[in-house]
């Protein structure tokens, strides 16, 4: 077996399963470090506890170098939402941002420029794809920084950071890459900043954020959130008030939690043992099958049909007034799901197997036969 038949073979759920892009159910090696953790910290030995501690660097040397960078340019956050707000609310001047992004990005800048810390600039791309035509076209003297998501959570448009780097010059380029880090062999280079979390596809559950600050991030971006473990010298400020820590671990508030730690750690290495670029691969062969399918039983689809401009997530656009039905048929053959603002989303995986697209072939035969003119 390869490894990538290893990791897929560790997809122990029920079939039917085609909501990565909600949650990922916490994989065998992830329950089976919580528990071995569990116990060391029901010990009470101080040996034990330091030993759990020590997946705080583990993690962001995991996250680090899937980001291709360094672990002293990562820390560790409960969410992706953390991360984006230690950077929205350290930013000054124009922050540009597509008004149909996820609400971690459009709610976090308007609570920034509600502060007075910024100027929220929101824009309107066509279909909601923030492409690097749009960002240009949107572009204004003021602007000093651009977010985006990796992965468009309703469309799964997947953005192309390295033509945005272009377009957007010495700007500062923020990346909400929840619905692709681990899965998307992204040019995370391109990117100032990148806040992401592992309990979507990296499979470890919820608590597992981390954020990436650049050189240059850490010079523009006033950690002004930063807290008393991430001050400068890194020891406990007794009787001081030092200032914030010259790296990116200023853009903490406290000490973080360590069995999250150690579940990203576990999910981030099962990745990289793998390798990114496999597993966009796989994913690549199941979300092709998914748009193939609705083809054939004509339902629209907008995700991109390009392979390097989408990524898991595939988004079926039927007629609105038969839009129950199809989620009807797909719920009562077993399959799990979201819907977005009107949108059927699938989202496969790796391990997403062929019982799965089988389940899915048979829910999406029914509704197409009850809808036969």
């Amino acid at each position: 077996m390869t490894d990538l038949d290893v990791y897929a073979a560790s997809f122990d759920g029920e079939p039917g399963y085609l909501d990565w892009a909600a949650f990922g159910p916490i994989s065998p090696v992830v329950r089976g470090e919580v528990q071995a953790d569990a116990d060391l910290l029901g010990t009470g030995r101080r040996s034990s506890i330091d030993l759990v501690s020590e997946h705080e660097r583990e993690a962001r040397e995991a996250v680090a170098a899937l980001l291709r960078t360094d672990a002293e340019h990562v820390t560790l956050q409960p969410s992706t939402t953390y991360g984006l707000m230690h950077a929205f609310y350290g930013l000054r001047g124009g922050l540009l941002i597509s008004s149909a992004e996820f609400p971690a990005l459009t709610v976090a800048g308007t609570r920034a420029a509600s502060l007075g810390r910024v100027d929220l600039q929101l824009f309107d791309p066509e279909a909601g794809f923030v492409t690097p035509e749009a960002v240009q076209a949107a572009l204004t003297d003021e602007t000093t920084a651009v977010a985006v998501s990796l992965v468009d959570f309703r469309t799964g448009y997947c953005a192309d950071l390295a033509a945005i780097r272009d377009v957007i010059g010495d700007r500062l380029l923020i990346v909400d890459a929840i619905q692709g880090f681990g899965v998307v062999d992204a040019d995370y280079e391109a990117a100032d900043v990148v806040c992401g979390h592992g309990y979507k596809w990296l499979r470890a559950g919820r608590g597992t954020g981390f954020a990436s600050f650049s050189d240059i991030a850490r010079e523009r971006i006033e950690p002004v959130l930063s807290g008393f473990a991430a001050v400068e010298g890194g020891a406990l400020p007794l009787d001081t008030v030092p200032g914030p820590a010259p790296s990116a671990q200023a853009f903490g508030v406290s000490a973080p939690d360590h069995l999250a730690a150690a579940r990203l750690a576990s999910a981030t290495r099962e990745i990289a043992d793998v390798g990114v670029e496999k597993i966009d691969a796989a994913i690549a062969v199941r979300a092709t099958e998914i748009i193939e399918l609705a083809d054939a039983h004509g339902i629209p689809v907008v995700t991109p049909r390009e392979p390097e401009r989408r990524a898991g997530i595939i988004a079926l656009a039927p007629e609105a007034q038969h839009a129950g039905s199809l989620s009807a048929s797909l719920a009562n053959h077993g399959v799990v799901f979201t819907t977005r603002a009107g949108l059927v989303r699938l989202a496969a995986h790796a391990g997403t197997g062929p019982d799965t697209m089988q389940m899915l072939r048979d829910a999406l035969d029914a509704f197409a036969s009850s809808h036969v003119a």
